[in-house]
């Protein structure tokens, strides 16, 4: 029997640990301003939970290697998955560094990024002991008559979510529409990380 997979749902994973140093040390003035900004009364949202959450930081001159390499790498993924890239120019539209309060509390809600195309994170600080995301199985046929899984702890043509396993360093890109969540934090060790969405505009309509 002849199997094709049509319609799969690729996230790309690339482990940058040379980079973490710098760009823990420049976001830490960001998140200081937001714990000013936050303190005593946590930034608390139905969809963040206990989160310090930055201004922009996409036009950090500190952060140009990184700010660049997330516009190559999107634009390498959008090509390699089928799209016209002579035709768009791509921008970071959103780019800001969160940390979930040391008190506990922090997550993050499933959501999508109807405003971008690309989207990601750069992990900071984690660890085995702090939140992770959570992909969702974005297929909303699908989710209309789910049946029960044989193994829920594999991944294969029947699996619901993944459970993302992060480390100190890892950069993961998925595309924007990928609904995804941060599970709660319990405010054991530090959890910081850069959340990245990536639009890609028609030249014919470029401001």
């Amino acid at each position: 029997m002849k199997i094709e997979n049509y319609f799969t749902t690729p996230v790309y994973i690339v482990e940058k640990p040379e980079w973490l140093l710098k760009t823990i040390k420049t976001t830490d003035s960001y998140i200081n301003e937001a714990r000013k900004l936050n303190e005593p009364n946590f930034y608390k949202k139905k969809d963040f939970g206990l989160s310090h959450h930055s201004n922009p930081i996409g036009k950090e001159p500190k952060l140009k290697n990184l700010t660049e390499y997330i516009g190559r790498m999107s634009a390498d993924i959008l090509d390699h998955q089928g799209y016209d890239m002579k035709l768009y120019n791509l921008f970071i539209n959103e780019m800001w560094v969160q940390e979930f309060s040391k008190h506990g509390g922090g997550y993050h809600a499933p959501h999508t990024h109807s405003n971008g195309h690309i989207s990601g994170f750069y992990f900071l600080k984690c660890s085995d002991k702090t939140s992770y995301p959570i992909f969702h199985d974005p297929r909303a046929g699908k989710m209309m008559s789910m049946l029960k899984q044989k193994n829920p702890e594999q991944i294969n043509y029947s699996t619901e979510q993944v459970n993302f396993k992060i480390q100190p360093g890892t950069m993961v890109f998925f595309n924007s529409y990928l609904a995804h969540e941060f599970i709660l934090d319990k405010g054991i060790e530090p959890f910081r990380y850069i959340h990245f969405n990536v639009q890609a505009s028609d030249k014919n309509y470029a401001i």
